[in-house]
């Protein structure tokens, strides 16, 4: 195969890896075509480098295959570009002021712990050192939790589901735990937790645990039943004013059409936005990481902190997230906005398995 057969196979390889994902099917390897965007920005920017030094700029065949890949890698860079510093933040930083008040803050740690993996040691050590109001486990299983279980005296409340199938969940929270629920909202054997916290200073915040299955040859085929329950939680959260958190290993990276349908529909903020990526899968390979585990809240909080946590010796690192609850809503801080074909969209998602937001526990509804 000569030189030019190679470029120009690589060039529709890039196009096709960056056409197919525009597909509105569900199918689980068209869906994973939306978390490597990185990656496919990176070779892009490789491939035109190559194309300019290896082709001659003389024939018209040459800039034809080079506006491809610049075409394809200013695409791939638009998904990705707001989950960098190059862009404005989305959620503002909390005031120095009130930075040292713990009592309208909120500090979560999330963290797929990966079931086969046994040091707990590494991982209450991060728990310890970040001393965070609330830890949320994902793949843990009867032994995490008798390896959890030690934290109680520190976090005396908590919701416990040890399941042996990847998806069991527990958290552990120093703050009460009000109409705390434990739901499987789309599938028989993955749980979701629901609950009000409460906070020193009296103040609720309405937070929802999730752990949705992904789109895999190995789980589901479709992305369906993952972007039900997203979608499921989000409309439960539309035109909701309460301050409200959500987090958990959603099996999804933050600027996919599903994420964003997601944070359009609960009108939910994305602290990342122009502060980084925080890729938090895989942890054992650096150069194929996209950001798996999320914290989105509503207009309520501004950012104290914002952090991936060492490794532990999961395939996931954990995320430590420190929000403080300000007095109101702030305007300053926009969500991204549903149109009606968003609406539809997700309306059509929850009409394949024939679910909605009816089913979403929503704690505390005497404060609504």
């Amino acid at each position: 195969m000569t030189q030019l057969s190679l470029i120009s196979a690589a060039t529709l390889l890039i196009l096709l890896i960056t056409l197919i994902p525009l597909l509105r099917t569900e199918v689980w390897w068209v869906r994973g075509l939306d978390f490597p965007r990185l990656q496919f920005a990176s070779f892009a920017f490789a491939l035109l480098i190559v194309q300019q030094y290896c082709l001659s700029l003389t024939l018209s065949s040459t800039w034809m295959l080079m506006a491809v890949t610049l075409g394809c890698l200013v695409y791939q860079l638009w998904w990705i570009l707001p989950y960098t510093r190059l862009y404005p933040v989305e959620v503002l930083a909390a005031d120095a002021d009130v930075v040292n008040s713990s009592e309208a803050s909120i500090n979560t740690l999330t963290a797929n712990l990966l079931t086969p993996n046994r040091n707990a040691r590494g991982f209450l050590a991060l728990v310890q050192q970040y001393s965070p109001d609330i830890v949320v486990t994902l793949e843990s299983d009867e032994w995490w939790e008798g390896q959890l279980d030690s934290l109680q005296d520190s976090y005396p409340y908590s919701l416990k589901c040890p399941q042996d199938n990847l998806y069991g969940m527990h958290v552990y929270s120093r703050l009460p735990l009000l109409d705390a629920t434990i739901e499987y909202l789309v599938e028989d054997d993955v749980p979701s937790m629901h609950a009000d916290v409460e906070l020193p200073s009296g103040q609720r915040i309405r937070a929802h645990f999730l752990h949705p299955a992904p789109p895999s040859p190995t789980e589901n085929e479709e992305s369906t039943e993952r972007d039900a329950e997203l979608i499921m939680v989000a409309k439960s959260l539309e035109g909701c004013r309460r301050p409200t958190i959500v987090t958990g290993d959603l099996n999804d990276v933050a600027w996919s059409d599903t994420t964003r349908l997601f944070r359009k529909i609960s009108g939910l903020l994305d602290p990342r936005v122009g502060r980084g990526m925080f890729n938090t899968y895989h942890a054992d390979h650096w150069f194929v990481r996209w950001p798996l585990d999320h914290l989105f809240h509503s207009d309520h909080f501004t950012v104290r902190e914002l952090k991936r946590l060492p490794y532990f010796g999961s395939d996931h690192f954990a995320l430590y997230a420190s929000l403080q609850l300000q007095g109101k809503a702030l305007d300053e801080q926009d969500p991204i906005q549903a149109d009606e074909d968003d609406e539809a969209w997700a309306d059509e998602k929850l009409a394949e398995l024939n679910v909605d937001e009816s089913d979403v526990p929503v704690p505390g509804q005497q404060a609504l």
